[in-house]
């Protein structure tokens, strides 16, 4: 079974994702509205390579308390490529209760006992990359996730939104103009050949809130079949988890 699948985003008026400044407490206030069981993020947005990684102490390889009745929700990174090597900082943040790994099965040995080493709990999907549907279909199955809430940017949201795998797309509308002829979008994906891979959605709710955001949210339409969306979009899907 898959779980209901959220993406929130806030974009410029013009569509881009960078540059302008976002209230980061209105942002996530607003997503803290869904009570998801998990939240889904890209390894970009948990991971910055440019940035030091402290080295990890003796808490990192000791087994986390797990408490069943931890109403916070599960972190979870597809990493195929084994390139995190920040748990153990992301363990300490108290948004959520434990971290899961996406894995594929190219992902290196190496890094699988990395993460065992060290109690990361991780789930095999897919070949060369993270198959994010049957992820997901795992993460409901061994962990009981009926909702997720994504936290990511284009590359992620590309991925779910051709796999056909979203329900609901959340979008703050920030009062400003970013210009430039690379604009990042919140759907980065290949370009399509046909009008046949456009994704309609239905409006289910404005709400104008602080700083002039206008807050939008959208029920996408299954006009389209995932099986149809995933048949025509699965080449689009390599090499980009």
């Amino acid at each position: 079974m898959l779980p209901r699948v959220i993406l929130h985003n806030e974009v410029s008026l013009d569509g881009r994702i960078d540059w302008f400044a976002v209230d980061v407490g209105q942002y996530y206030t607003l997503a803290s509205r869904w009570k998801v069981d998990a939240i889904l993020a890209g390894s970009n947005t948990v991971f910055d390579p440019e940035e030091e990684v402290p080295e990890e102490d003796e808490e990192a390889l000791k087994p986390p308390e797990r408490h069943p009745d931890d109403p916070r929700p599960l972190l979870v990174v597809p990493d195929s490529r084994g390139r995190l090597r920040n748990w153990h900082l992301l363990r300490k943040e108290p948004h959520w209760r434990d971290t899961i790994a996406l894995c594929a099965l190219s992902t290196p040995q190496s890094y699988l006992d990395y993460l065992q080493e060290r109690h990361i709990d991780f789930l095999i999907a897919g070949d060369d990359h993270v198959d994010l549907r049957t992820a997901l279909e795992a993460l409901n199955a061994r962990y009981g996730v009926k909702s997720v809430r994504v936290d990511s940017g284009g590359t992620l949201n590309g991925v779910l939104l051709r796999a056909g795998l979203v329900d609901e797309v959340s979008v703050l509308i920030n009062p400003s103009l970013v210009g430039g002829t690379t604009p990042r979008s919140m759907f980065r994906a290949p370009d399509l050949t046909s009008s046949e891979g456009v994704i309609p959605l239905r409006l289910t709710h404005v709400e104008q809130v602080q700083g002039d955001i206008v807050w939008l949210r959208y029920e996408v339409m299954r006009s389209l079949s995932n099986d149809r969306c995933t048949e025509r979009c699965i080449q689009t899907r390599q090499g980009m988890v």
